[in-house]
């Protein structure tokens, strides 16, 4: 066990020890606020605002702008989640689970491509298309654009998004060196995967209602 400890900081070599404190801790209320999502719980916002605005400095420092505009897109929809969420539905004390409407899957095709195109050209900008992995940022980019979208409008089609992005992103933050934010990605692949299903049961249970 020991060992896998040791391997696991030999990757933090040369980073600053404030750095890997701050993603520790980034990671810890990302987890918390998946954690909340899958309960229904308003918290998930506000752990969620502390853990992307970490990574919004993090991911700064380490020059990955397309994961840096994901963690700024997700502060200031977590900011419009948090309002959203506290509206009350009719005839409920709370904004019920809803799939998507036929124009809000056109909207999330729109800003999918947006998302793409918008990320392609702060790359450029930056002349930051120096890897695959920039690629492979833009598209995971767009996916957790729309999932978090979504999951702010609390359609249940948002947990498909992410459990398609943290698959991707497990492999690619390893790869990137990013250790604790990979192992992060594949707890939330679990918890997603847990999410569906427990919004698919109470979509289902107010459906029969």
């Amino acid at each position: 066990m020991n060992h896998i400890f040791d391997w696991i900081f030999a990757q933090y070599d040369g980073v600053a020890t404030h750095l890997v404190v701050l993603e520790m801790i980034g990671v810890f209320f990302g987890f918390l606020s998946v954690w909340y999502s899958k309960q229904e719980n308003i918290l998930v916002f506000p752990t969620g605002i502390i853990s992307t605005g970490i990574f919004v400095y993090i991911l700064l420092v380490f020059g990955l702008l397309g994961d840096m505009l994901i963690n700024a897109y997700y502060f200031t929809m977590s900011i419009y989640g948090w309002y959203f969420w506290t509206r009350k539905g009719e005839g409920s004390s709370v904004i019920p689970i809803t799939t998507t409407t036929r124009n809000e899957r056109k909207w999330s095709v729109v800003l999918f491509i947006g998302t793409v195109i918008f990320v392609c050209g702060v790359y450029l900008v930056f002349d930051k298309f120096d890897s695959w992995i920039s690629y492979v940022d833009t598209i995971t980019t767009a996916i957790f654009f729309v999932g978090m979208w979504l999951m702010a409008k609390k359609k249940i089609e948002n947990w498909i998004y992410w459990i398609i992005g943290d698959l991707i992103s497990v492999p690619l933050y390893w790869y990137k060196g990013l250790i604790f934010t990979s192992l992060q990605f594949f707890l939330f692949t679990i918890i997603a995967i847990y999410g569906y299903i427990a919004w698919k049961k109470s979509l289902d249970k107010k459906l029969q209602m």
